[in-house]
């Protein structure tokens, strides 16, 4: 496929049509990617409507149709539970997430999180969070933008609904916990410092392990989606 842009507000096309790139998005295609009419690209609406074709216009930017797509939401969904993090340890997880295919992601203020959003800094932490999965949406040419949620506590993830939390000390490993054939699978990834005893009691669900190695918050999250896409057929 082409290189990939945004437009949200793209409902319906057909082969034949044309379709404008506005705002941000046009702007980029014509002074940093210094598209050039004649070239293909796929404009999409990040709610699985793709569709490609050849630059005609660049002020308005402006694509003729020759290939629609409409992509099947996944199901069952995989969402992604990341526990806020210093650096940008967090922000990593989040885009490899993007890349792999998850469906949503929740921020989480766990105990341990070092990182904290109060009210004003959780719009902009979502805000920044919700540019990371744009941009990886993009890169990776995914048709779904994924959703992200705002910050939650512990007892409103346990309140999601069933849950996988990622614990080194598991019994049960990540590929032989039984999944659902539709719906949600929240998967739960604790900061730095790990999740203690009596968070685990507030949260639930079932406790599974990837392996005897100790991942960073960062690249546990990633390595889970990528076990899961293959225990789901995906890859």
């Amino acid at each position: 496929m082409a290189s990939l842009y945004l437009n949200p507000a793209l409902a319906v096309a057909a082969v034949g049509s044309s379709v404008l790139l506005e705002g941000e998005e046009a702007r980029h295609a014509r002074t940093v990617a210094r598209a050039r009419v004649g070239e293909r690209l796929a404009i999409g609406n990040g709610h699985g409507l793709v569709v490609e074709g050849e630059v005609v216009g660049l002020d308005p930017f402006e694509v003729r149709v020759d290939a629609v797509t409409e992509h099947p939401a996944p199901d069952p969904e995989l969402w992604l539970v990341q526990a806020l993090a210093k650096g940008d340890r967090d922000e990593l997880a989040v885009q490899a997430a993007t890349e792999l295919g998850v469906s949503g992601i929740i921020p989480w203020s766990a105990d341990r999180s070092v990182s904290r959003w109060d009210a004003a800094k959780a719009e902009k932490g979502r805000a920044r969070w919700s540019a990371i999965v744009r941009e990886a949406s993009k890169q990776s040419i995914r048709a779904w933008v994924p959703d992200v949620s705002p910050v939650q506590s512990s007892k409103q993830v346990a309140a999601l609904g069933p849950l996988l939390v990622l614990d080194p000390r598991a019994e049960i490993r990540l590929t032989e916990v039984e999944l659902p054939a539709a719906g949600r699978v929240h998967l739960v990834v604790g900061p730095e410092g790990g999740i203690p005893d009596h968070e685990f009691a507030t949260l639930g669900g079932t406790r599974v392990r990837l392996g005897v190695e100790v991942l960073r918050t960062s690249t546990a999250g990633p390595a889970a989606i990528a076990v899961l896409n293959a225990r789901l057929g995906r890859w």
